[in-house]
C-alpha cells in the first residue's frame, strides 16, 4: 500500500507514523524548505490538555485529546506531565468557579499548595485548579523528533514540493495540508492565532499556567533555557499578517499579571498564524475517492492529532483491504 502524505505539520507526521506502524509505504511531500517553515503547528502552545480544553470545546475534545497522553511519550522524549495549573487574580475568582464547572478531572488547590507546585507564584494566587493528569511538550522539538521517528520507519519527506492531492503518485493519498485545503474543503475556515516568545531567568515554571480573565484568557507555558511561550488570542480572521499592537499589549499585561517578572523579559519572537477549523470546531477525517483528508485540528493540532491520525489509517488501510479482496476475487474468476 502506496501512500502520500501532503504536509508534514503535526497532523502529517503522526500519520505517517500511524500509517508506517500498519506496514504502508509512505511519502510526506511537503512545500516547505525545512520541517516546521510553513506549518501553524510551529506556533502551537504544544498543551496536552483534554479537560482543560473541555472548558471551552465540545466532549468529543477531551474524549479524542486523552490518546495523546499516551501517544506523546511513545514517539518523543520531550513530552512533560506536572499537570496544567489554572490562576484567576482576586477580584475574579469567580471566573475559577466557572471554569471548574465546564470541565472536570481536577483538584481545587488552595495558595499554599500553589506555592508547592510552584514556588515563584507563592502568595499571588488564593485558590487555582490543578489538572495533574495533564502534560505538555515543545511543538518545535516534538515535530523534529516525529520526522525522524517517521524517517526510522521507513517514510521518506521530500522537501519544496507542492502538489494537488488528485495529482500526487500512490494507491491513496492524505491530504494534510490544514487551512490551504480550503479550497476543496468549503466550510474551513481560519482562525487566526498569536504567540509571543519571552525569555527571563527571573521566574521557573514547572508546567503550563493558565490565567484567567473575563476579556482575555491567557497560558504560559514553559520551555528549556529561560524561554516561555504565551498565547490565547483566537481571531476569526485568516489574516497572516504579523501580531498586532493591541494583542502583544494584552498578552504582556497578562503575562505581568501572572508574576511581575514578566515585565522585564526579553521578547524573542512573536508569530501569528491560521489554524484551520470547521462550523462545530472538531475535526474531521473524510474521502474523496482514494484522497482521505485530516483538517478541522482548529487549536488542539498536538492534542487531537494523535486519534486522527489513527483514524485515517484505518480508513486508508481499509481500502488497501478492499483491493486485495478484489485481487482474490479476480484471481479466483
Amino acid at each position: 500500500m502506496r501512500v502520500t502524505i501532503i504536509g508534514a505539520g503535526v497532523a502529517g507526521l503522526t500519520a505517517a507514523i500511524e500509517l508506517a506502524g500498519r506496514g504502508a509505504e509512505v511519502e510526506i511531500l511537503e512545500r516547505g524548505a525545512a520541517i516546521g517553515e510553513r506549518a501553524c503547528s510551529w506556533a502551537a502552545g504544544g498543551m496536552l490538555a483534554p479537560w482543560c480544553e473541555r472548558e471551552s470545546a465540545e466532549p468529543a475534545v477531551a474524549e479524542l485529546g486523552e490518546l495523546a497522553l499516551s501517544w506523546w511519550p511513545r514517539h518523543v522524549d520531550s513530552v512533560t506531565t506536572h499537570g496544567t495549573l489554572v490562576v484567576a487574580p482576586r477580584r475574579d475568582a469567580a471566573e475559577l468557579t466557572r471554569f471548574a464547572a465546564r470541565t472536570e478531572r481536577f483538584d481545587w488547590i488552595d495558595g499554599d499548595a500553589v506555592a508547592a507546585l510552584e514556588p515563584d507564584l507563592a502568595g499571588r494566587f488564593d485558590r487555582a485548579l490543578f489538572f495533574r493528569d495533564e502534560a505538555h511538550l515543545d511543538p518545535r522539538r516534538a515535530l523534529k523528533a516525529l520526522a525522524a521517528r517517521a524517517e526510522q520507519l521507513g517514510v521518506k519527506i521530500r522537501f519544496g514540493v507542492e502538489t494537488d492531492p488528485e495529482a500526487a503518485p500512490g494507491d491513496a493519498v492524505l491530504d494534510c495540508r490544514g487551512f490551504a485545503a480550503r479550497r476543496e474543503t468549503g466550510d474551513l475556515r481560519g482562525v487566526r492565532g498569536e504567540m509571543l516568545l519571552l525569555r527571563t531567568q527571573e521566574i521557573s515554571l514547572s508546567r503550563p499556567v493558565r490565567l484567567l480573565h473575563p476579556r482575555i484568557p491567557l497560558y504560559i507555558v514553559p520551555r528549556a533555557d529561560g524561554l516561555f511561550m504565551v498565547g490565547a488570542t483566537m481571531i476569526e480572521s485568516a489574516a497572516r499578517d504579523g501580531v498586532t499592537a493591541r494583542s502583544a499589549v494584552e498578552l504582556i499585561n497578562g503575562a505581568y499579571a501572572l508574576h511581575p517578572a514578566f515585565g522585564e523579559a526579553e521578547i524573542v519572537e512573536t508569530r501569528a498564524d491560521v489554524r484551520p477549523a470547521f462550523p462545530d470546531n472538531l475535526p474531521r477525517v473524510t474521502r474523496r475517492g482514494r484522497v482521505f483528508s485530516i483538517n478541522g485540528l482548529y487549536r488542539h493540532g498536538f492534542l487531537l492529532s494523535p486519534a486522527m491520525a489513527q483514524q485515517a489509517a484505518e480508513a486508508v488501510m481499509s481500502l488497501s483491504e478492499t483491493h486485495d479482496e478484489a485481487d482474490r476475487e479476480r484471481l479466483t474468476a
